[in-house]
């Protein structure tokens, strides 16, 4: 997969607090800072953990802190990837504030079925991706969130090497169907990782 096209036409190397410039260092060290935040997130993880745009913003600060200036920050650029153009930023406040107040405020404290877990799993999921926040690192976020979420409830990690390239195409059209607030394409990835 490939990076991001920002409309400032950056390079695939973000400027980073390392210093580093090789790709396969730098991925190394997403991989590290996110694996890291997860478990720290585990660990913390209670019956009465909320996730809102706080705890969202805090596991990427926590995952890329580092690596980037723009840890934990929403995206002050616009960007795009594979001919599809991400919510502007100049509305990612707006559009967080209602994701946090539709969605995220929504979510019971605890699930009495796993049909009702995995939806919102998705709804979560997709909307997330959709809006695509950050500036990095929204896939891998939106990834670890979903699975805080199946831990607080006593499942384990999703399954997300099931994406895999034949099922890929069908995961970003679940994402493109939140635009219309379309959750059934998501629930049927979620279903299948779950």
């Amino acid at each position: 997969m490939t990076k991001y096209h920002v409309n400032s036409g950056e390079d695939e190397i973000l400027p980073n607090l390392l210093g580093l410039t090789n790709k396969k260092e730098l991925d190394k060290a997403e991989f590290e800072g996110f694996l890291f935040a997860e478990l720290l997130f585990m660990r913390s993880l209670t019956n009465n953990t909320r996730f809102n745009i706080d705890y969202i913003k805090n596991l990427h600060f926590e995952a890329l802190k580092e690596l980037y200036s723009f840890a934990g920050e929403l995206r002050t650029v616009n960007i795009s990837k594979a001919g599809f153009l991400f919510p502007a930023a100049q509305f990612l406040n707006q559009s967080m504030h209602l994701f946090e107040t539709e969605i995220l405020n929504n979510l019971p404290k605890t699930y009495n079925n796993e049909p009702d877990l995995i939806s919102d799993i998705a709804r979560v999921h997709a909307e997330l991706l959709f809006i695509h926040p950050f500036r990095e690192g929204n896939g891998r976020t939106a990834r670890i969130l979903a699975d805080l979420m199946s831990y607080k409830e006593g499942h384990g990690s999703l399954e997300w090497e099931k994406i895999n390239n034949k099922i890929y195409p069908s995961y970003v059209v679940a994402v493109k169907s939140a635009a219309n607030k379309d959750y059934q394409p998501m629930i049927k990835i979620i279903e299948l990782v779950f």
